[in-house]
């Protein structure tokens, strides 16, 4: 892979993963999308819908679609935000909670095999690199803007 580009080997290696997770979350008649969003709402409070896409790095419009489609399956449903009257919190059913412990366990196995076949220091490199690269995103240091 030395010959490849560090953009084709980040963008390949996702696809594989997300290949993995979207075979693996069939199995449990749900997507890789449908698991990423049950982890990412806060079980206990709910989370504000505004809060979901940039916590999820998602557009509004394809989260809007997810969580349809996960409402009508029954594992999410929309409450009124007692602190903002305009606002809408999304709260796990109690079948969305069981399907967000499954999706939970599967990342969690993921990671567990990953880390037991990598080192912990070729681990904490790959973390390094990963936030350099977001930061160099993020602060507009690969392609100035300021045309």
């Amino acid at each position: 892979m030395k010959d490849k580009t560090i953009e084709y080997v980040l963008r390949t290696t996702w696809l594989a993963v997300q290949k993995m997770y979207n075979e693996e979350a069939a199995k449990f008649e749900s997507t890789m999308a449908t698991g990423f969003t049950l982890l990412s709402i806060d079980p206990e409070k709910g989370t504000p819908s505004t809060a979901l896409g940039p916590k999820m790095g998602m557009e509004a419009t394809s989260l809007s679609r997810i969580l349809k489609t996960m409402e009508k399956r029954g594992v999410i449903e929309r409450k009124p935000n007692p602190s903002d009257g305009r606002g809408v919190l999304i709260h796990l059913t109690e079948f969305g909670r069981e399907k967000r412990a499954l999706s939970r366990d599967k990342v969690l196995s993921f990671n567990e095999a990953i880390r037991n076949n990598i080192s912990e220091e070729k681990i904490n490199n790959f973390y390094e690199v990963a936030e350099l690269i977001n930061d160099m995103i993020a602060n507009k240091k690969i392609y100035n803007q300021k045309k």
